[in-house]
């Protein structure tokens, strides 16, 4: 019994060792979130959990040309209040200058391209005024292309494709989280820089429609692009009922994709909001339960329309960030893993996107 109680108490100091230098690596680590669906302007959980930049969706996806042009003029002038909490990122030194400022990185993405209609000058428009990531479609097909709820998967259209090269053009990345299985593959075909999945995880390891084929996931890595893993919880339930998904779920995906395509094409993307309080977006719940519900309606009927229950149990907002950190370790993976999933791997993905053709 006394042996027993020793190895008790070894584990235990153990694991706080391991969770101390977890927090020590966090602190340090520059902490790129690849999709944040929504922001009420607020930074404070996303700072206390200390992200040092997010890829925010800056309209709505169902958004025209005129509306993405009044949304992303009005982020681009708070980022211009030093007072905000914000900084506009539009390079990828300008992650690491957010982290040394204290304040939170702004890159600015869609999750549709359906902004720019069938116009390719707008492209270089937008990216004059701060845009740095686009999605080709949302959940829904597009003059791009389809998304991943259309039945047809018919891939790219000649627009599309054309799209995709004035985006590698003027330096605007590529996501691909939504999109149909043959857009994916398209996408990747044809571009001459790394395209992303920023929040999206295996379909090998959960079964979802939202999640993706070994095959994308290696053309993805081919270009040199990151697949930023998901703890949004539709990407990682069983479909058992009353099992909240946890970070074990959410490692089993890093880990799978890691020894995939190997751990420098794996970041993070959390589909967390940046807000206040829940209060101002649990309409998407609703929206997930009645008009996706293809993809995310089984699991809003087994855990009502609550925000927290999008989330793993281990964190419910932004703030608890560092809880990641400290699965990835526990999860096995070395310090330099680590630092690269949280944040490296995207920026260096950034800037080879981003760099003038």
């Amino acid at each position: 019994m006394i042996s027993s109680g020793r190895e008790a108490d070894s584990h235990f100091v153990q694991g706080e060792m391991q969770m101390a230098l977890a927090a020590d690596l966090h602190r340090d680590a520059v902490v790129v979130d690849g999709l944040v669906f929504f922001s009420d302007g607020s930074t404070r959980d996303m700072l206390a959990g200390g992200v040092s930049a997010i890829n925010l969706t800056v309209t709505e996806m169902s958004a025209d040309f005129e509306q993405a042009l009044k949304d992303v003029m009005a982020w681009r002038q708070r980022c211009q209040d030093p007072a905000s909490g914000w900084t506009l990122v539009e390079r990828a030194a300008d992650i690491a200058r957010a982290k040394r400022e204290g304040k939170l990185g702004l890159i600015m993405g869609w999750q549709n391209a359906r902004p720019l209609g069938d116009r390719l000058e707008r492209i270089a428009l937008f990216h004059t005024l701060g845009m740095r990531v686009i999605q080709l479609t949302y959940n829904e097909a597009n003059l791009i292309g389809d998304g991943c709820l259309e039945k047809r998967n018919a891939g790219l259209s000649n627009l599309g494709i054309e799209m995709v090269r004035e985006m590698n053009r003027v330096g605007i990345a590529i996501d691909l989280s939504h999109c149909a299985e043959q857009t994916c593959l398209d996408a990747a075909r044809h571009s001459t820089r790394p395209v992303l999945l920023t929040h999206a995880n295996a379909n090998a390891v959960i079964a979802r429609p939202r999640n993706k084929s070994d095959a994308v996931i290696k053309a993805v890595a081919a270009t040199g692009g990151v697949i930023g893993c998901s703890i949004h919880a539709y990407l990682n339930w069983r479909g058992q009922a009353g099992q909240q998904p946890t970070l074990d779920d959410f490692v089993a995906n890093i880990r799978y994709i890691g020894d995939l395509v190997g751990y420098e094409h794996v970041g993070i993307g959390t589909d967390f909001p940046a807000v206040d309080t829940y209060e101002a977006v649990r309409h998407v719940m609703v929206m997930s339960r009645t008009k996706y519900a293809a993809s995310g309606g089984d699991f809003s009927n087994a855990f009502g329309d609550v925000m927290e229950a999008r989330y793993p149990v281990e964190t419910p907002t932004p703030a608890q960030f560092g809880g990641l950190t400290e699965a990835l370790a526990r999860g096995g993976l070395s310090d330099a893993q680590i630092r690269g999933v949280l944040g490296g791997n995207f920026v260096r993905a950034f800037d080879a996107c981003w760099q003038p053709a």
